[in-house]
């Protein structure tokens, strides 16, 4: 009788274990499409392992979720502005879901899941890049100085978007929307002055990574890179705009890094190519340029908070300064800035 209840026990255990292994489920699919990508985040009710592979003629990207069933209809996404054609699924193996994407043109996929965050639970992420941008980035050229005037381009990005809304108001207002929307009036702004142009980072509701959002700037040329983002604090109580520039800490970490990865051997700096000059020059030059450009956001930053002063409460009164990603354009004057505290609900309205 002992035994028999070890063998009823273990064969519980074991039918427990495959019930809650084939128990994960995928709720809902969304996606963003970008103009260089397309991102699809699966959410689902747990972890799951997948697979996922690329077949040709016609281009197809295979997603196998083991143990997994889909249990969302598929009719809500809008395919038209994103790399696929269709997506199909269908069950293999009795407990396991294949995800079929029939694509427009050859893409090259990457795949990440994510553990639960806030309001999200288990997701898997597919990002679909274009073949093209799927290669190392092409080294930048920044434009050599001519006596000929050209319009001055400004950078705006909006920070956040599509799967990452970044910080949550109280009533539910996003941080990806709301500095979005000033990036857009802000654009606006900018397209008034004669002799200035923006160069929006994000043209929607996507995610930007953000070593993207720099190369993008340094891409179109940017002579100015301006960063908004809306803060949060646990306390509701904090209110106000800050303004931020690099820290000279994280500077000097940026010039190594830098000067460390391959794919900028061959670039510029201030106009004077790197291609040529050993490693102390390299380094010299490189420290020279980030510090004028230091020097410069450092009194871009003055001028906004000035402005802001005048418009709405500040949360500091002075520049202050942080090791922000995006910042770290070693020749754009760049700063970011924290409209308001959305965790406070007089700043989130």
């Amino acid at each position: 009788m002992g035994r028999l209840s070890l063998i009823l026990s273990l064969s519980l255990c074991v039918w427990t274990t495959y019930a809650q292994a084939a128990s994960v489920s995928v709720k809902n699919i969304r996606m963003w499409p970008a103009p260089d990508n397309t991102r699809l985040v699966f959410d689902l009710t747990g972890p799951v392992e997948h697979t996922l592979f690329k077949l040709h003629k016609p281009e197809r990207i295979v997603i196998d979720l083991n143990q997994a069933r889909l249990t969302s209809k598929l009719s809500h996404l809008d395919l038209s502005k994103s790399h696929i054609r269709a997506i199909r699924h269908a069950r293999r193996n009795g407990s396991d879901t294949r995800v079929v994407l029939d694509l427009k043109s050859e893409e090259q996929p990457k795949s990440f899941v994510l553990k639960p965050q806030r309001e999200y639970g288990h997701r898997l992420v597919i990002d679909l890049y274009d073949k093209d941008d799927s290669q190392p980035t092409k080294t930048i050229k920044r434009i050599q100085p001519s006596n000929r005037p050209r319009e001055v381009l400004i950078a705006i990005d909006a920070g956040h978007g599509g799967e990452d809304p970044g910080a949550i108001g109280r009533r539910g207002t996003r941080e990806k929307d709301v500095v979005y929307g000033i990036a857009r009036k802000l654009e606006k702004l900018v397209q008034r002055e004669r002799g200035m142009k923006p160069v929006m980072i994000r043209r929607g509701d996507y995610y930007v990574p953000l070593k993207r959002r720099v190369e993008i700037a340094r891409k179109q040329n940017a002579d100015l890179f301006i960063s908004i983002h809306a803060d949060a604090f646990h306390k509701s109580q904090a209110r106000g705009s800050s303004v931020y520039i690099l820290s000279e800490g994280n500077a000097s970490s940026d010039a190594a890094r830098f000067l460390a990865d391959s794919e900028n051997n061959s670039d510029m700096i201030g106009g004077v190519s790197l291609d040529d000059k050993d490693d102390l020059t390299k380094m010299v030059l490189f420290d020279m340029a980030q510090n004028v450009t230091i020097e410069d956001s450092h009194n871009l930053a003055k001028n906004v908070l000035t402005g802001l002063r005048g418009v709405t409460r500040l949360h500091k009164h002075h520049v202050e300064q942080a090791g922000f990603r995006v910042l770290r354009a070693p020749e754009i004057p760049s700063i970011l800035v924290e409209t308001a505290f959305i965790s406070n609900p007089r700043e989130e309205r």
